[in-house]
């Protein structure tokens, strides 16, 4: 440390804090004896020899959050058994009784590491195909040594488009129109087929509005890519479901019926015979994957959950999740549990909607608290996201410190604009307020001074607002324009 300058001890601060930002997040989980990294049927069609190797060199790379912690690790095997791969996500595990049959019920998010990022700074894909807020969601079932299990995935739009903070409430998407979106589009199934099988793509954006376009490039790179593997749907959410109509998701189910008896469950008899196979997955998404999302994969797992029951003998024949008061509400909280550890990670605040996915129905309340969390995620997404995106980059290694650097991306000249504009918009609103709280010796004095700084006040917030880019906080480590 002595020979650093001080520019570059103040910037070792900065990264530290960064670092230590990451690593208070909720949500990493390791395991020094079962790898976590993988589903429980991949795990079953494994090699012996795969079965072998250490956790390290058999992990999944896209859910092993501390690679490039452990990179010098990977790189001499001797030493793997002293490393250990760290997932990011969500893991709830509950004994569970039902009709008096004890079973385990497990409920596990992985987020992908590949294009990891905050909810404005990181959309869609990269020209590997990596999806942003990609997840891999598994529901695991254990019971007398029989194991069942229903995999879902959630990732952002594949294509090329971004969303960049801009002070307003909700920037409008911009779609890319420099680049061949379908190699990128291509990629991603391509990966996902070889990884779960058959697709079943579940769009929940608006069709309407500023959302639109992205439905509509979606559906058409479907149909371009003419893929029999890759089926859509699109669902209206915010349109079928307004009004508090909640029970208009039975329409989505009903649609899904068919895909999702063909896709079947994985099921491993206790002998470790594999009874069936999932043949497919469903991925959902929405603009940030997260709330209408989370909604939708929690009524598709109860489904696959109530096939998985009745298989295994837990469930009588006629009866129904819904009608078990004791377990229907370890399901809806762990569901809203993963949705809020989601939504944490990437937008900075709880899940909205978890109000609905705890009891079934839409409440007052809830809407009050989906108002307040999303005054939270305006202000975060806003003046907060910057700094998270460059802690994100630095602990993945998307962005390595240079100490024979001259300066750092950290040191970024603001505008004057920057300083000047919000001082003199405070000032004006300021002495509007002294005006109407001190009136001068006519009416007509004190609403033309009154007409003045409201006037310089209103119009300085426009300029902020019409320049609004200039005043989020930005990632300075890695430059997402590019990425993009």
């Amino acid at each position: 440390m002595l020979h650093l300058t001080d520019i570059q001890l103040q910037d070792n601060k900065v990264f530290l804090s960064m670092l230590s930002h990451v690593l208070s997040m909720d949500g990493f989980y390791f395991s020094t004896t079962y790898d976590l990294t993988h589903t429980l049927q991949r795990l079953a069609n494994t090699s012996p020899e795969f079965q072998e190797m250490s956790l390290l060199e058999r992990a999944d790379p896209r859910f092993v959050w501390n690679g490039h912690l452990l990179r010098e690790f990977a790189a001499q095997p001797e030493i793997h058994r002293f490393a250990t791969p760290v997932m990011h996500g969500f893991i709830t595990m509950h004994s569970c009784s039902i009709n008096g049959k004890c079973f385990d019920w497990l409920l596990v998010s992985r987020r992908s590491c590949f294009r990891a990022g905050v909810r404005y700074y990181v959309r869609g894909i990269d020209s590997e195909g990596h999806a942003a807020n990609f997840v891999e969601t598994e529901q695991i079932v254990h019971y007398k040594g029989s194991k069942a299990s229903f995999v879902q995935t959630r990732g952002s739009i594949p294509f090329f488009w971004s969303q960049r903070p801009n002070l307003k409430y909700k920037p409008k998407p911009q779609i890319s129109k420099s680049v061949n979106h379908m190699d990128g589009f291509q990629r991603h199934f391509d990966s996902q087929i070889i990884s779960y099988g058959k697709q079943m793509i579940v769009n929940l954006v608006n069709q309407k509005g500023s959302e639109k376009p992205l439905e509509q490039t979606f559906a058409k790179m479907v149909n371009s890519m003419a893929n029999g593997m890759v089926r859509y749907v699109a669902f209206d959410f915010h349109k079928e479901c307004s009004r508090m109509r909640w029970d208009r998701l039975q329409i989505l189910m009903d649609q899904l019926a068919e895909q999702q008896d063909e896709f079947s469950y994985f099921l491993v008899d206790s002998d470790g015979k594999i009874v069936t196979q999932q043949e497919g997955i469903f991925r959902s998404n929405c603009m940030d994957c997260l709330d209408r999302t989370n909604v939708i994969q929690s009524l598709l797992a109860r489904r696959s959950l109530q096939a998985q029951l009745q298989r295994l003998g837990v469930l009588h024949v006629g009866q129904r999740i819904e009608e078990q008061a004791d377990f229907e509400k370890i399901y809806k909280n762990a569901w809203a549990d993963n949705a809020n550890a989601c939504a944490k990670q990437y937008a900075g605040t709880g899940a909205l909607k978890t109000d609905y996915t705890r009891t079934g129905k839409r409440t007052q309340w809830g809407l009050i608290m989906d108002g307040w969390n999303s005054l939270i995620r305006y202000y975060k997404n806003n003046f907060s996201d910057g700094f998270r995106q460059d802690a994100i980059d630095l602990f993945l290694g998307n962005y390595s410190v240079d100490e024979v650097e001259p300066a750092s991306p950290l040191h970024v000249k603001k505008d004057w604009k920057f300083l000047a504009l919000p001082i003199i918009m405070v000032v004006a609103f300021s002495m509007c307020i002294i005006c109407l709280l001190m009136a001068g010796d006519t009416w007509t004095e004190t609403l033309a001074y009154v007409l003045f700084w409201g006037s310089a006040s209103f119009g300085t917030f426009a300029i902020i607002l019409y320049n609004g880019k200039d005043f989020v906080d930005a990632p300075k480590l890695v430059q997402k324009e590019k990425m993009d």
